[in-house]
């Protein structure tokens, strides 16, 4: 690929060799099966192929069918030169790697190469492994049979990459143990650099035209300049964000810091192993570790409850948390003055010791820091003076573990500065960034104010495939029994639908009543429904088992809310229990929308509604994913109706009919069966 493919007088050039590709009877239609012509996806591609060629940013919204995959990847690998493609997912990194850019790549035959680039932490490590093998520091019983599977992996693998290894849980703690982070890799020291798998990738990803990775890949790396991305941005020509609605969250993740009792834990671990390992007669190791994982434990300790999120300034000057910091830092500082005493004696306690400083800072750095995102004696909340992005401070507790985060109140300067330098073509692609067509919300977040944005409408005719169904009578959603009252108002839903439902809620704690609820009342009526529940299988097995099932009922949370694709019959039912705002003692959220107030504007009007929009339209894009699916949408919030802003809402979902009877889902239902019935019996042709 050469940069005349690139040049910026071609803007439109390419429009009739789309409609060709695109058409009846072109080259995809050829390559990919049940693929016809769909209006949106070929003018989609138009405007993309038009920013490849005048190298500009374009925000696409393509609403669910329209075929966005093809629409950015077609002028991406004829004309797009180096181009990275961003994802939300592995799993939907693993899919346009595997599937869609072959699929794609053959239609056109296009001779392009194309890499797969993941974060260290999904390769095996030599180094670990034998390290792992040699002393068997294993956590759990199953781990045994595990090593042992990864132990046979590596003879035969080419990439390392351990999505292959099915045979190994991906949450198995075994990966832990044999996979390397950038603390602990030796990188060019190491024995087996030119073996090493993370670099393999890398120098294919350098090589090749187009790298698939994925968003916390990305961010990580302007963050921490840790995944070689670093090395693909100055020569790629294009940059594609798919599932760019989820953007603004893993960057501000990254673009933040966070330093955990556990990091502590776990160097006090490896602090123990080394130095009786390497420098035995060198420490009293037990005795030197002992009082950093005490200081450690009282951190967290300073919080009685058991789930604590407090910005800064909320937590008290009298509170033990401020005393248990310094006992840590100083208690730090002990164990490393030996390590620098000992660093000599092995690679391996000089790598300690590098992240014991490390450790020490980032602890240090943030306990100096200014309370909450205002300005104090002339420095931002992130403690630095001059015109950084601010800050805001907070703790979280888990039930073993406190985290200290520093979180930036807007990613857009800092994501602004990754854009600058060389013109380049910044493509945001998903089915939500806008709200009723307006894309402000997702433009300020980011920093792409001024931007052009445009959508495209699904081809689905949702006023013909769904109903959307808000029930009446309904408390209001804080009260406490809200979900026992939202069960009993959907179960004559799901016996309608026969099973086959989501039932997507906002909180873990309402997917555990739901859960517990259902299973009763589905015994007492002897209802053959079964019940997937998150967190008691993995993702992916849920999923498998649900659409397997044919009437299943599935309960999740955040996680299902999107990336979920289950077409057909099995899935005909969506409810959402309540809308998605976030939680208000969330300290980043109370601290943004304090900016906004300051700046005159309505915290929930510009911040909390939008949010909750977008993330309320991944929803119930769960329910429609083709031609020829149907169902229910219930959206179970009174909010809906009884408030102001609940039109603007229920506007920004797809034009589906409305009802708010039960007996308009039965029908619906009904209708539904005997069409299928009549199709299965030759009545009526599909």
């Amino acid at each position: 690929m050469t940069d005349e493919l690139v040049n910026p007088d071609a803007a439109g050039d390419h429009d009739a060799e789309i409609d060709q590709l695109f058409g009846a009877g072109g080259p995809l239609g050829g390559a990919v099966g049940g693929f016809r012509p769909r209006r949106s996806q070929t003018e989609m591609a138009k405007a993309i192929a038009g920013a490849i060629a005048q190298r500009t940013t374009l925000i696409a919204e393509a609403g669910t069918g329209t075929g966005k995959t093809f629409a950015y990847l077609v002028p991406a690998l004829l004309w797009g030169g180096k181009t990275i493609i961003s994802t939300g997912t592995k799993n939907l990194q693993d899919q346009l790697f595997s599937r869609d850019i072959p699929t794609v790549r053959r239609a056109l035959n296009a001779p392009v190469s194309v890499a797969l680039l993941k974060g260290r932490a999904n390769y095996v490590c030599h180094f670990h492994l034998e390290r792992t093998l040699q002393n068997g520091r294993l956590t759990a019983r199953e781990d045994v049979g595990y090593l042992r599977e990864i132990s046979r992996f590596m003879k035969t693998t080419g990439s390392g990459d351990k999505a292959e290894l099915t045979k190994v849980p991906e949450t198995a703690l075994i990966w832990n143990l044999v996979t390397s982070t950038r603390d602990t890799c030796f990188g060019a020291e190491c024995q087996y650099y030119q073996d090493c798998f993370v670099m393999k990738a890398r120098k294919e990803a350098q090589q090749a035209d187009v790298v698939v990775v994925n968003h916390h890949l990305f961010f990580a790396d302007v963050a921490l300049k840790d995944t070689g991305v670093a090395e693909l941005l100055p020569s790629a020509n294009t940059i594609v964000f798919d599932e760019a609605h989820q953007l603004p969250e893993t960057a501000t993740l990254f673009f933040g810091d966070t330093v955990s009792t556990s990091q502590v834990l776990e160097l006090c671990r490896d602090v123990l192993a080394e130095g009786l390992s390497h420098a035995r007669d060198g420490a009293d190791w037990a005795k030197l570790v002992a009082p950093v994982e005490r200081a450690a434990r009282d951190l967290r300790l300073a919080f009685s409850q058991d789930v604590v999120r407090l910005a800064l300034h909320q937590i008290a000057p009298s509170s033990a948390f401020f005393p248990a910091l310094e006992t840590l830092i100083s208690s730090m500082e002990e164990m490393l003055l030996t390590l620098e005493k000992q660093a000599e004696r092995a690679e391996s306690i000089e790598q300690c010791r590098t992240r014991a400083i490390e450790l020490s800072s980032r602890l240090e750095s943030w306990g100096k820091t200014p309370a909450g995102p205002a300005k104090a004696a002339g420095k931002s909340a992130t403690g630095k003076t001059g015109a950084e992005p601010e800050s805001v401070l907070w703790v979280e507790a888990f039930s073993s573990s406190l985290q200290l985060h520093r979180t930036p109140l807007s990613i857009a300067p800092i994501f602004n500065k990754q854009r600058e330098g060389t013109p380049r073509t910044w493509i945001f692609t998903s089915a939500t960034l806008a709200v009723k067509n307006d894309f402000h919300h997702y433009t300020s977040q980011m920093g792409l104010v001024d931007e052009p944005a445009q959508s495209w409408p699904s081809p689905f005719d949702y006023a013909e495939q769904g109903l959307l169904y808000v029930p009446s009578g309904l408390p209001q959603p804080n009260s406490p029994d809200y979900t026992d009252a939202v069960i009993d108002i959907a179960l004559p839903a799901i016996e309608a639908a026969g099973g086959r439902t989501f039932f997507l809620c906002t909180t873990i704690r309402a997917v555990k009543r739901a859960a517990e609820r259902l299973r009763a009342e589905f015994e007492q009526r002897a209802l053959k429904y079964p019940l997937f529940v998150q967190g008691e299988l993995g993702r992916t097995e849920l999923l498998d088992r649900f659409r397997a099932s044919g009437n299943g009922v599935l309960i999740g949370s955040q996680s299902f809310w999107e990336g979920v694709d289950v077409r057909g019959e099995a899935l005909s039912l969506v409810i959402i229990d309540k809308l998605p705002f976030s939680p208000p003692d969330d300290p980043v959220l109370a601290a943004r929308i304090s900016e906004l107030e300051k700046q005159g504007l309505n915290g929930f009007m510009h911040h909390q509604l939008p949010e909750a929009i977008i993330n309320l339209k991944q929803g119930a894009g769960r329910l429609i994913r083709d031609e020829t699916d149907s169902g229910v949408l219930m959206i179970c919030d009174p909010r809906l109706i009884s408030k102001g802003y609940g039109k603007r809402i229920w506007q920004s979902l797809p034009p589906f009919k409305r009802t708010r009877e039960i007996a308009d889902v039965q029908a619906f239902f009904s209708a539904k069966d005997s069409a299928s019935e009549a199709l299965v019996s030759g009545k009526i042709t599909p």
